[in-house]
């Protein structure tokens, strides 16, 4: 690990003389490369270089305890403990940089949720995790655009589907897709008996167009009069938009807009959010044959958090996390609940990565 620390050292100086070298008359795109690359380097650099002060500090102060007199020696032990926890914290936060970057962490977001089983009570929920995720988005100054809905008489969702603009949004949302199940009364149960429906909700990074490349040839585009809700101009003209992508047979639909052009622009964002989706989860199966993690596939057949309302709790039980706060939760107070999941996965990351330095 230590070599490999030493060569990030290395590469920064490295950098840092080509950065000062090029200057304001040097190529702008190289320049903004090589600066990307050491703000990216940086923070673990300095934390690298604070480990080796720390540690020639410690060499310093045990030296002191054997050669001075016993008062030395009593000061000495008591900044041996401090040091000897400042150097332990800073291997830690050593190791956590070390543990590489997830790509998509800092795209935008495509967030579907689909009513589950459960009929009715279903699509309430899925109502209220979509309310629940606009309010967190709303908390963090993110801007949410709904591209589709399909919605029940009563107030529910069969199925929306939005985009998530801001800083972190992947990286913050991403391990909430899966089944979420709710257990509570329905306000149309007359004998009082607690129900259980579910919600599916899938994450996937926004696909910009240099990520997914779509031959127009592999494309079937169908035009058709929109069904739903929009007044006599969305009723009457072609404006709906369905895609099928003939090789992998995804279909997406969307009539939200009166404009066909507008249409086609939001289910192209779909679609290509969905195959760059199909791509990573090829490419992290691959990976997981040889490794025990499989952090980030988005496996949707498990069940991952519970909320039930008589007990006003919420268990996720990938990270055996619950808490008494529900009202809270459903209004946006998510930190506690993403905070706990991301630092598990984080946790299974490092032991993955610490296992592939060992070997």
């Amino acid at each position: 690990m230590f070599d490999k620390l030493a060569a990030v050292e290395a590469s920064y100086e490295v950098l840092m003389t080509q950065l000062a070298e090029q200057g304001a008359h040097g190529d702008p795109a190289q320049y903004a490369r090589h600066a990307k690359a050491l703000s990216e380097l940086e923070p673990l650099v300095d934390c690298f270089r604070q480990y080796k002060a720390v540690s020639a500090e410690i060499a310093q102060t045990e030296e002191l305890a054997r050669t001075g007199d016993a008062e030395m020696r009593d000061l000495a032990g008591a900044e041996l403990k401090t040091l000897t926890e400042r150097r332990d914290a800073l291997l830690s936060e050593i190791k956590t940089r070390l543990v590489p970057k997830d790509p998509n962490d800092d795209r935008n977001v495509m967030l579907e949720i689909r009513a589950g089983t459960g009929g009715d009570e279903a699509a309430l929920f899925a109502a209220e995790l979509f309310r629940m995720y606009a309010k967190f988005a709303e908390r963090q100054g993110w801007r949410l655009d709904v591209l589709s809905t399909n919605e029940t008489g009563v107030g529910g969702l069969k199925e929306v589907i939005a985009m998530v603009e801001g800083r972190g949004a992947y990286s913050r949302l991403k391990y909430e897709s899966g089944v979420h199940r709710v257990q509570r009364v329905p306000a149309t149960e007359a004998s009082g008996r607690i129900h259980t429906s579910t919600a599916t909700v899938a994450v996937l990074p926004e696909a910009e167009e240099v990520d997914v490349q779509i031959d127009a040839k592999d494309l079937r585009v169908d035009t058709f009069c929109s069904s739903g809700p929009g007044g006599q101009s969305v009723n009457t003209t072609y404006s709906a938009v369905r895609l099928t992508h003939i090789p992998t047979g995804l279909v997406v639909s969307q009539q939200d807009e009166k404009s066909q052009v507008k249409n086609r622009a939001k289910a192209m964002k779909v679609l290509r959010a969905r195959l760059y989706e199909m791509e990573m989860r090829r490419q992290q199966e691959q990976i997981a044959r040889d490794r025990r993690s499989q952090v980030g596939t988005g496996e949707r057949s498990e069940k991952i958090r519970t909320y039930n309302f008589p007990q006003s709790r919420l268990t996720d039980h990938r990270v055996n996390f619950t808490t008494h706060r529900l009202v809270e939760v459903l209004n946006g107070d998510l930190t506690d609940v993403l905070d706990s999941v991301a630092t598990h996965y984080q946790s299974e990351r490092l032991k993955d990565a610490t296992a592939v330095d060992a070997r």
